[in-house]
């Protein structure tokens, strides 16, 4: 995510942070290399002129120049103005008894897939949210988010078949809503492959009828520039109250999520990271603005850790690291931890300093054949790892559809890191223990 307008904009201001002090002349020259950094990440022409223009303004102010590290001043600057542009002023979304929140956008946007996210989202939330499919031009909408709905086990009113009128579905939907415990109900409405009028003005009587509390634009950021044009038209004909990005996870440049927020003065509500359903979180413009400048996101991976790592697994998994007890049943539960985080490359993102790593990757792949060596032992081959002898590994490479020397390489690291946890064991538990006037070598006895 962002991660070539991220990349630019970091290599800009460690440039800028080398210098003692700052002129006119360094501002001006970093500030036409962000410009440019905007323009190549599709970010719209005239919201990169006016982001940099009050950029321009309170960087050459008094106390940014005579300060004793102006760099770092520069970069506050910055980063505060990226979380107004990202939506400083961003507010939650409704979600008292009651709601509607109509979603609407172009097909293949991701609008059925994001309303069936957002539902996923609302239940974890401890809400009760019920799914109402709207979309009459095409069937397999319809079917989809009812496959969705049943994964996430949320209740979902479909039309029949025949239905042609949407006001008549949703009349019906809302007779079906009286009857179920739901307190939030989310509209999936129908697309087209392009604006047009008919579009239109079929959202606008729906919008009309329903009386929503929220209408949120679904808009694929990989589009760019086409983006920014759709989220104006929806908004100027719909008065859209937010927006959710998706396919983040696939798009290197990211402008148009910076466009957006400008041109609709609506903020980025939720965005969507990949193709899973709980791949999918608010946008929190100041932590946002933080994973773009590369200081990190440690909120958002707290969080995200604590919904999914059990505290008692946690708990039993440290003592056995502590003791050097861990072993290859330990080593899969781990594994089971951190995919439920998601992608490995997301997590790092949000640790400060990572995404400065030039060409540092996480390979997937390797992570799946070390999985799928694991995997092919016996419980007590994972438990005891002394017992993988020649024959025993040879079955296991076969197993697994890995290379014997694979296999060979994985035991030896996991046995060095055993070693190394036994001897911090010892190390900590001789400085626990260390008698009373006993010191360091070289260090006066107390």
């Amino acid at each position: 995510m962002f991660s070539q307008l991220s990349d630019k904009l970091q290599d800009i201001f460690k440039d800028l942070r080398g210098h003692g002090t700052i002129s006119e002349t360094n501002i001006s020259d970093a500030l036409r290399e962000v410009r440019m950094a905007l323009l190549e990440a599709d970010v719209d022409f005239q919201v990169a002129k006016d982001f940099i223009a009050r950029v321009r303004t309170k960087a050459l102010g008094e106390d940014v120049l005579r300060s004793v590290t102006p760099g770092q001043q520069i970069v506050k600057i910055f980063h505060d103005e990226l979380t107004a542009l990202l939506g400083g002023d961003a507010s939650p979304l409704a979600m008292e008894k009651g709601t509607r929140i109509l979603v609407v956008g172009l097909n293949g946007a991701g609008k059925t897939t994001s309303s069936a996210k957002l539902a996923n989202y609302l239940k974890k939330q401890g809400r009760s949210p019920a799914l109402v499919a709207l979309d009459l031009m095409r069937p397999a909408a319809i079917e989809q988010l009812a496959t969705l709905a049943r994964q996430i086990d949320v209740p979902i009113f479909t039309p029949s078949l025949e239905e042609k009128d949407v006001l008549r579905a949703a009349k019906n939907a809302l007779e079906w809503a009286r009857e179920q415990s739901a307190s939030i109900l989310i509209f999936d409405t129908a697309g087209r492959q392009e604006i047009d009028e008919p579009l239109v003005q079929e959202l606008r009587r729906v919008r009309e009828f329903l009386q929503p509390q929220e209408v949120l634009l679904v808009a694929d950021s990989a589009t760019g520039q086409q983006a920014v044009s759709v989220a104006k038209h929806f908004h100027e004909a719909l008065d859209i109250s937010g927006i959710v990005l998706t396919k983040l996870d696939g798009d290197a440049r990211g402008g148009a999520a910076l466009s957006m927020r400008q041109v609709t003065q609506r903020p980025i509500k939720f965005v969507g990271l990949g193709e899973k359903l709980d791949q999918f979180e608010p946008c929190i413009p100041d932590r946002l603005a933080g994973r773009i400048l590369g200081m990190g996101d440690v909120l958002s991976l707290v969080e995200k850790a604590a919904a999914a790592i059990d505290e008692e697994d946690a708990k039993r998994m440290e003592h056995k690291l502590r003791t050097a007890s861990f072993d290859f049943n330990d080593f899969l539960d781990q594994f089971k931890m951190m995919k439920k985080l998601g992608p490995l490359e997301n997590i790092l993102g949000m640790l400060p300093g990572m995404s400065n790593l030039k060409g540092f990757s996480v390979d997937e792949k390797q992570l799946k054949r070390v999985e799928a060596i694991v995997l092919s032992m016996t419980s007590d081959e994972r438990a005891k790892p002394e017992l993988l002898n020649a024959r025993r590994r040879q079955r296991i490479a076969r197993g697994s559809g890995q290379t014997v020397t694979d296999v060979n390489e994985l035991l030896h690291r996991f046995t060095q890191m055993r070693k190394m946890m036994k001897n911090m064991g010892k190390f900590k538990k001789m400085m626990m223990t260390k008698p009373r006037g006993a010191g360091f070598p070289g260090s006066p006895r107390g």
